[in-house]
């Protein structure tokens, strides 16, 4: 069998779940890792067996076999790095947010649909088993119409999240705190099961916790959907004890509950509906999300999470914070219809 060759970009956290999970995939191999680090890169190599180890990212897209660029690297580089990738005709599958403007992303659709690369953007909850239950129930009408949902993110992070990967802390770098880090996977699932293009926001953000670094570790918002669905959003990185994130979905008929992360639940109150199941299953959604990428390389399946269509969550984020700073109800910009 001839396997995907993985090319891993950064070998930090999320790279290492990387890792773990195509040690399961049989169709896949890392066959390249870098990070500037190359003591990280090299500790990231002999755990998971890759052959080849740079500490150039250009060096690698020059030298090495690949299929695959995966990118997890600081916010603030996935613009440029993803577009050295296209330009090699490489496809690329992007951590979250694939870009921290969506002027940036624009751009980088057009270079996309030009070099006829796939970049894929890692909203890996489109693949949670539970996520998906809800969202194809709230579709299929069985929830009635949906008039509102709750997404609670109570998070924790120590002092250590900041001073050891400092780019976190800026807003230039990491493009915000917890809403474009933690909140913006539920916000994505919270606009897929409305199904409704999101329309105005609310937004508050905070420091309350970390007061020396430029992003916000508390936020609160309000999204209103086009058909009037309302989205409440609290996300955070200062509760104490840490809890699993949770999504309240109420509609006329029914109501439904997700609860979530490394073993997610979805139950459903006032009907008995059946969950369906995502197209592509794993031990986790992050490996269903990989394998799913993977099959839209290969055999060109969908993949439910292309760049054009992670815009939509971009220009929300990019509201919200407008809001909070201006304290005022602003309008999501339409524009990222263009590229769906």
């Amino acid at each position: 069998m001839n396997k995907t060759r993985l090319g891993i970009v950064g070998c930090g956290d999320i790279a290492n779940d990387i890792g773990r999970v195509s040690r399961l995939n049989r169709k896949i191999k890392i066959t390249a890792c870098v990070d500037t680090n190359k003591s990280k890169a090299e500790q990231f190599s002999k755990r998971f067996r890759v052959p080849r180890v740079y500490t150039d990212y250009q060096e690698l897209l020059n030298t090495a076999e690949l299929d695959i660029v995966y990118l997890a690297v600081p916010h603030h580089l996935h613009f440029a790095m993803v577009k050295e990738a296209m330009e090699k005709k490489l496809d690329v599958l992007c951590e979250k947010p694939v870009t921290v403007t969506t002027k940036e992303a624009f751009e980088l659709c057009k270079i996309a649909e030009r070099q006829l690369v796939k970049i894929g953007v890692n909203y890996q909850y489109r693949y949670d088993k539970a996520c998906y239950a809800i969202a194809k129930a709230a579709h299929k009408g069985e929830l009635g119409i949906i008039y509102y949902i709750r997404c609670n993110i109570p998070w924790f992070r120590e002092n250590t999240y900041f001073t050891e990967s400092s780019w976190r802390a800026g807003k230039r770098q990491s493009g915000g705190g917890t809403l474009i880090t933690q909140a913006s996977h539920f916000l994505d699932a919270a606009l897929w099961v409305a199904d409704s293009a999101p329309a105005i926001v609310t937004g508050t953000s905070r420091n309350r916790k970390f007061k020396d670094i430029e992003v916000e570790d508390l936020f609160m918002g309000t999204v209103e959907t086009e058909n009037g669905c309302l989205i409440q959003l609290c996300s955070s990185m200062i509760a104490s004890p840490e809890r699993v994130p949770t999504i309240e979905v109420y509609g006329s008929k029914a109501t439904a509950i997700y609860e979530g992360h490394f073993f997610p639940k979805a139950r459903f109150f006032n009907r008995k509906i059946k969950k369906e199941k995502p197209p592509v299953g794993g031990i986790h959604a992050l490996a269903a999300s990989l394998e799913a990428y993977r099959r839209w390389i290969k055999e060109d399946l969908v993949y439910d999470m292309p760049i054009q269509k992670s815009l939509e969550v971009l220009a929300t984020v990019e509201a919200l914070y407008k809001a909070a700073e201006s304290g005022k109800t602003e309008k999501v910009d339409r524009k990222y219809r263009d590229y769906l």
